[in-house]
This record gives structure tokens, C-alpha cells and sequence, in this order.
């Protein structure tokens, strides 16, 4: 995702994250943020305060993407790369797949100041081992251009998050899909 993070942004802050933690769903609250505004949330995206599927392993994965998202936007590339596995990919629009973790700290080499990126998971699951994941959702992304006009990319993201020997978890896969800033809601299926 290093070399699509450089044309265009991933991700919204997980606001409701922290709610769903302070109502004893899991951790303490790591983060504060909003809820989607009342009536938002189209039909066929699940909403997480409501979702009857919400499991610890779930809510683990939403922790990480939590933590990942704080992180990112508090230093950018760097922690953007961070997150990743040794052996981590990065997939973005029409470039070719970025493989390492090194490569992709090359790639990703925004500062928070000058980029910023923001995603929003909006489903996620854990294998039945527990020791893999996915989540997916809408990420946007916000810089300026050479003008010093505003620029915003959003679009769709999925990252598969795997349990390190170490008892870490990784971004072993993290790819996006680039859409129009004024495409809607992101996530109804044509």
C-alpha cells in the first residue's frame, strides 16, 4: 500500500471504536472520535454498534486498526510502515506490488504535516485460528498540491493482519482501490 499511500490516502480515525471499548466491549478506550451522524450508514454496510457478529477476535482486529490509525496520523510514513511484517505487500492502483518492509518505509515516505491519512474499517473477521485476520473499509487522504490547493483521494481498503511468533500483529497485506472524492458511499455493491 506504499506506493498507492503516495498518490492518494487510505483510512478514517475509528471514533465509534472507542465507544464500542467504553461500553465494556473490550479494552479501555484508546482513542476518541465520532460516530457516523445518525441515518448515514447505508443499508448494506454493517454498523458496528449494532452488529449481532461482534466477537473479542473482531474487536481485536478493530484495536489494531485503532492503534495503527493513531499512530499513523501522529507520524506518518514511518509509522505507516511500522505496522508492517518483514514479508508485508503493499498493493495500490495500477503500480506494482511494493514486498518488504523495507521497501515499503521507502515508499512511504509522507510526513504528517505535509499528508494526512485517515480510514474507517467497516467489517473485519479473524480466522478460525485466531491468529489471522482481515479487515476492510474507506480510507481518504488529505494533502496539499503544488499550489498549495487542497487535495482529497479516498477509496476502499482491505488489510490482512497476522500474529507474529513474538505475539505481535503485522500488516502482511494491505491494498486500496482509489475512487472519485465525490463517489458516495463506498461501500454499495453495484
Amino acid at each position: 500500500m506504499g506506493t498507492k499511500v503516495l498518490a492518494g490516502g487510505r483510512r478514517f480515525l475509528m471514533g465509534w471504536l472507542g465507544i464500542l471499548m467504553g461500553l465494556g466491549l473490550g479494552a479501555p478506550v484508546l482513542l476518541h472520535g465520532q460516530l457516523p451522524e445518525a441515518g448515514s450508514l447505508s443499508a448494506s454496510a454493517p454498523n458496528p454498534l449494532s452488529d449481532p457478529t461482534l466477537k473479542p477476535g473482531k474487536m481485536l482486529l478493530f484495536d489494531l486498526e485503532a492503534k495503527f490509525a493513531k499512530d499513523v496520523a501522529e507520524r506518518g510514513g514511518a509509522a505507516f510502515a511500522d505496522w508492517f511484517a518483514e514479508d508485508g505487500v503493499a498493493l495500490g492502483n495500477g503500480t506494482a506490488p511494493v514486498v518488504g518492509k523495507v521497501a515499503i518505509l521507502k515508499s512511504a515516505n509522507w510526513l504528517p504535516k505535509d499528508y494526512q491519512l485517515t480510514w474507517t474499517p467497516t467489517d473485519g473477521l479473524m480466522g478460525p485460528s485466531g491468529d489471522m485476520g482481515y479487515t476492510w473499509g474507506h480510507f481518504e487522504g488529505h494533502s496539499k498540491d503544488a499550489n498549495g490547493n487542497p487535495v482529497t483521494t479516498s477509496g476502499r481498503y482491505t488489510t490482512i493482519w497476522r500474529k507474529q511468533p513474538d505475539g505481535n500483529w503485522k500488516v502482511v497485506l494491505d491494498a486500496g482501490s482509489n475512487e472519485p472524492a465525490a463517489a458516495g458511499d463506498c461501500c454499495k455493491v453495484p
